[in-house]
């Protein structure tokens, strides 16, 4: 790779626009409701709208807007809003647009396009887009009975190490008239696979997404008129356990919460072409097996399959299922029924194996060349009876052999039993796996790599960030990242996908979920979470540790629950989301009243759980250091932090037009506080807090907690500690590195957080990446220490890191006091160390692109702006005349700019431009 310097003295800056190559062009696209690629069956009366303009011109502004909603394509084709029409609306808002139209009733269809109006002229909506209302009332549901079956099985165990067989339904039914439309309306506890007339419905895997089933339950909705023909057809259903059915029975009850047997409702709602109607729900007269092929699918076990039990044609019309049961009607979960509003999980990508080695023992390990989730297809051949063994871990021993200490008990292991057929192709229907290396177990004849193909699993939802730069080490503590996020969305954000744990762990996102938000379209996904994490609250106000709250952890501290505020505010600052805000905001400010009436004292929180969890330890075989020099007082990290999250409060508090006694109280408890931390853990002749750890000088810092005009001094604090006590690495727990990278930009040393980000020694992600690492480790020597703690796919380590990847090394950073991107800050840290750096983040107004690289006599960068937002650039120039625009001084444009600390600051409209810095 060839690499680039830059020499510092006289800079000249030209700026390219690239609309000269334009084809004038404009276009509206993405239209979507409630950001929803597919939103059928929602359950909000009032949608949000949002749609983007894409233009090859610059500067593209809109002026206005005019949305048109129908109740059927003909109307729409025709202008007839017999829905909504907004009319004229003179606004450049595109995002997030209520709708305001008449009531939306249940199963409501609705079709919409947009007019907008721009500076360059009018454009319509090339495409109409569609949405539909589910069931909007519990009422509707009363008729839908739960059915199942509501015990063990032969074979089956209800233990420690549970194992269920799957539950096979089937129903035939007649349709008497042609068919104009129909959907179905499942709820299949804990997971569903859906088939009619012998065809899988739907492209989802391991649906729906789990919830806390006591508190609401997910269903979703399928357009299943194709499927369907006049006369005889054959509904029929896979229950698989998931949540519901929990891995662990008759194990720690007062810890793990269970739901009961798999069960299901449903109703299929037809529309005849004679404008009648029929729906077809779930009763007694379902038919039920759980003799199926399916013997066990338990998701820390893996799943058994013999395919000498299969059925065939089981879920076609005239089977054969006088041996099966009546379906026993069964208490419903408990939990409200709600429309799914996040994606489910799919097949999102395919691993080839890279090698497949025999062992001694005559198994084979099978390397997939990247830790990975989801699970494995085989191929074989062989004899009736003949079984084959999938053993899954994450790394290997010296010997060759599974390393699975740190699996702790969950077993991880999938068996084939043959029919003996000819090839037999098959792959798990209700479980997954984290995993790289595979034991394969019961070849007659030698596998090769083409037998297999691992299947890459997480929830449906765009990649929309990319970076790349001239650090080898950055790129792939990237790579790492990205495998790590993706594999640990399953319908909520999962601390690890291996061992017996998996658990959505709040603070393993509390500013994780920021740095995601730039890979990874998570709007609706973390919304969700939110739902989640409200369902999970106590009467009182309490929040736990996990939500929803499978484990029982009500531990009551301030870093882990106080990630309810962090992500509400990342889904508002990074996509303009201010609905969460407004829904959630009471019973966030429960929670703050709880913790100040339970925990603060002498105006300090007492209160703290975790401290600064997981900060590297001094030797590589602890996973706690013992070093209290490196501990930081966990009265400190709850008060600072607490503090932290009032001033988000009083944000919030600000943006719903709360009640003014709210951010009078947020502003008199943080005042106290403040006064409080700083008198107990200030040291003043010191310039540093408590024991002078970077982490306990870092969050006041970073919170402004600082007295006036000594930020200075507590940074040279940290800096201290950074390159002289810790020799330029990492020091800091999962607390400590939310805040980390940024800090050290922001105060004038993004050369030091280049220099963490690229180290490759102990302890760094470097060392990680080094040590052969694929995903993020959970602790910082997680190829040393003691196994009972080591995942080797963790992303709580990541800290701010993307986030300062993206918003200070790639300058793409939406300005706080326009969320969403509407206007964008990009200010990047040209002097770190980078020579060149090609980054993009598709915002919801549309793609930001911002590449850079720099050479012995040039700084290049090239950016793009989306239409209908600008961008606030900064250029190392001291003075104006330096810079030209279009073949013109800077100072002959009518493009806004002005000088702040020896930049020029350019307001720059949409579209592409190049910028050449010369010496």
């Amino acid at each position: 790779m060839k690499k680039f310097f830059l020499h510092t003295t006289f800079i000249i800056i030209t700026l390219i626009s690239f609309s000269a190559k334009a084809q004038n062009k404009i276009s509206i696209t993405n239209l979507q409701c409630e950001m929803l690629n597919n939103p059928e069956g929602i359950d909000v009366v009032q949608p949000r709208l949002s749609w983007q303009i894409q233009s090859d011109i610059n500067d593209v502004r809109q002026t206005g807007y005019q949305i048109i909603v129908a109740s059927t394509l003909e109307n729409l084709n025709l202008d007839k809003a017999d829905l909504w029409n907004s009319g004229k609306v003179e606004s450049n808002e595109s995002v997030h647009i209520i709708y305001k139209g008449k009531r939306l009733e249940n199963r409501q269809n609705a079709f919409w396009k947009v007019i907008v109006y721009t500076n360059k002229g009018e454009i319509k909506s090339g495409n109409e887009s569609h949405f539909s209302m589910g069931i909007l009332n519990y009422a509707d549901w009363k008729s839908t009975r739960w059915i199942g079956y509501e015990k063990a099985s032969a074979g089956d165990s209800i233990s420690q190490y549970s194992k269920l067989s799957a539950r096979y339904l089937r129903k035939e039914i007649n349709l008497k008239k042609q068919i104009k439309n129909a959907k179905v309306y499942i709820m299949g506890m804990g997971l569903y696979e859906l088939y009619i007339n012998g065809n899988k419905i739907g492209d989802q895997v391991l649906a729906p997404v789990p919830t806390d089933y006591t508190k609401n339950v997910k269903y979703n909705v399928f357009d299943v008129t194709s499927e369907l023909k006049e006369g005889k057809n054959m509904l029929g259903t896979i229950l698989g356990n998931g949540r519901f059915f929990t891995m662990r029975q008759d194990y720690k009850p007062y810890k793990i919460k269970t739901f009961g047997y798999p069960k299901m409702a449903l109703q299929l709602f037809v529309e005849y072409t004679d404008g009648s109607k029929e729906i077809i729900r779930t009763d007694d007269t379902w038919k039920i097996t759980t003799n199926g092929p399916i013997l066990s699918n338990n998701e820390y076990d893996g799943e058994e399959y013999d395919a000498r039990k299969e059925m065939k044609n089981w879920n076609m019309i005239n089977f054969d299922d006088k041996k099966w049961l009546a379906a026993e009607y069964v208490q419903e979960p408990g939990g409200f029924y709600e429309a799914q509003m996040t994606p489910n999980m799919k097949i999102m990508g395919e691993v080839k194996p890279i090698s497949i080695k025999q062992t001694p023992k005559g198994t084979y390990i099978l390397d997939m060349g990247q830790n990975m989730v989801g699970w494995l297809q085989l191929k074989v051949k062989g004899k009736s009876g003949e079984k084959i063994t999938l053993k899954f871990a994450e790394s290997l021993q010296a010997d060759g052999s599974l390393y699975i200490e740190n699996l702790r008990d969950a077993r991880t292991t999938d068996v084939y039993t043959l029919k003996g057929e000819g090839e037999e192709i098959w792959e798990p229907t209700f479980i997954f796996h984290g995993f790289r290396f595979v034991e394969v177990s019961g070849y007659t004849a030698k596998p090769t790599v083409d037998n297999f193909v691992g299947k890459v699993v997480y929830d449906d939802i765009k990649t929309i960030g990319t970076f790349e730069s001239s650090d080898a080490t950055m790129n792939q503590i990237f790579k790492n990242a990205y495998w790590g996020i993706r594999g640990n969305y399953k319908g909520m954000p999962i601390d690890c996908p291996q061992r017996n744990e998996r658990q959505p762990w709040l603070g393993d996102r509390t500013t994780g979920a920021y740095g995601e938000s730039f890979l990874f379209d998570n709007q609706t996904l973390y919304a969700k979470w939110l739902d989640d994490i409200k369902n999970a609250q106590t009467a009182d106000g309490g929040i736990p540790d996990v939500a929803p709250a499978f484990w029982r952890y009500y531990g009551d501290n301030v870093t882990w629950p106080g990630t309810y505020i962090t992500v509400a505010d990342m889904l508002y600052q990074q996509f303009g989301d201010k609905k969460v805000i407004e829904k959630h905001y009471p019973s966030m400010k429960k929670w703050v009243v709880y913790m100040e009436q339970n925990y603060l004292v002498k105006d300090l929180m007492t209160k703290d759980k975790y401290g600064d969890w997981c900060v590297p330890p001094e030797s590589l075989e602890l996973i706690h250091s013992k070093d209290s020099a490196r501990t930081t007082n966990g009265e400190l990290i709850a008060s600072a932090f607490y503090y932290h999250l009032l001033q988000k409060m009083k944000k919030f508090a600000t943006i719903n037009g709360t009640n003014p006694e709210d951010i009078k109280y947020y502003d008199s408890l943080s005042g106290r506080i403040k006064m409080a931390f700083n008198a107990k853990f200030f040291n003043a002749g010191k310039n540093n807090y408590a024991n002078n750890t970077v982490t306990a000088n870092l969050l006041p810092l970073a919170f402004g907690m600082v007295p006036e005009n000594l930020e200075a001094k507590v940074f040279d604090a940290i800096i201290h500690e950074v390159e002289v006590t810790y020799k330029g690495h990492i020091s800091t727990g999962v607390i400590g590195t939310q805040f980390l990278m940024r800090t050290l930009s922001e105060y004038g040393r993004p050369d030091l957080s280049y220099k963490l980000a690229s180290n490759d020694t102990y302890p760094s992600w470097g060392y990680m990446a080094k040590n052969g690492a694929t995903t993020i480790w959970e602790l910082w020597n997680g190829n040393t220490a003691d196994p009972k703690m080591n995942s080797q796919n963790h992303v709580m380590l990541l800290g701010d890191l993307l986030i300062w990847y993206y918003e200070n090394i790639a300058g793409i950073k939406s300005n706080p006091e326009t969320p969403g991107f509407k206007e964008i800050i990009m200010k990047p840290d040209f002097e770190t160390g980078l020579t060149f750096v090609n980054a993009s983040y598709e915002s919801i107004y549309g793609t930001i692109k911002s590449n850079w690289k720099k050479s012995k006599n040039n700084l290049q960068w090239i950016i793009t702006i989306p239409a209908n937002t600008v961008a606030k650039v900064y250029l190392p120039a001291t003075n104006a005349s330096d810079i030209v625009l279009n073949d013109k001084k800077l100072n002959q444009t009518e493009i806004s700019y002005q000088t702040e600390n020896n930049k020029q600051v350019l307001t720059l409209p949409s579209g592409s431009y190049a910028i050449r810095v010369k010496r």
